[in-house]
């Protein structure tokens, strides 16, 4: 059930932000193992000059089409996060041709009382999830 925001520069079809999206949940269910319905996803389009997405000094170039992914996620193992970003990458680039270069992704880890779904309550505490 992460809550997962992508950030992109403006310019992609509707097409390829589905792609993008259903790309990015399926990976994620296989390398957290969660349940199908677990989807929450919000992409922010920007102008170029709002992005700026440099490499911290390990020598790429990115490009226009750099992809920012922030997921809020419950506790995972080293194992799986590893395994969600070669898989998210590696897919990507597969199947979209986004460069790897262009994919930044970052986790932050919460607890079961740091999620409401509606009502205000927090499912997780209340038994309902």
């Amino acid at each position: 059930m992460p809550l997962m925001k992508i950030d992109m520069i403006k310019g992609r079809t509707p097409e390829d932000i589905q792609a993008i999206l259903d790309i990015s949940y399926k990976v994620m269910l296989d390398a957290f193992d969660a349940p199908v319905g677990d989807r929450y996803q919000i992409v922010n389009q920007h102008e170029p000059y709002e992005m700026q997405i440099l490499d911290t000094g390990l020598g790429f170039e990115r490009t226009k089409d750099v992809i920012v992914f922030s997921l809020v996620t419950r506790p995972r193992t080293t194992e799986q996060k590893q395994l969600f970003y070669h898989n998210l990458v590696d897919t990507l680039n597969n199947e979209l041709g986004i460069r790897k270069e262009d994919v930044m992704i970052n986790l932050v880890v919460n607890d079961d009382e740091d999620w409401s779904f509606a009502f205000g309550k927090a499912q997780f505490l209340t038994g309902e999830l």
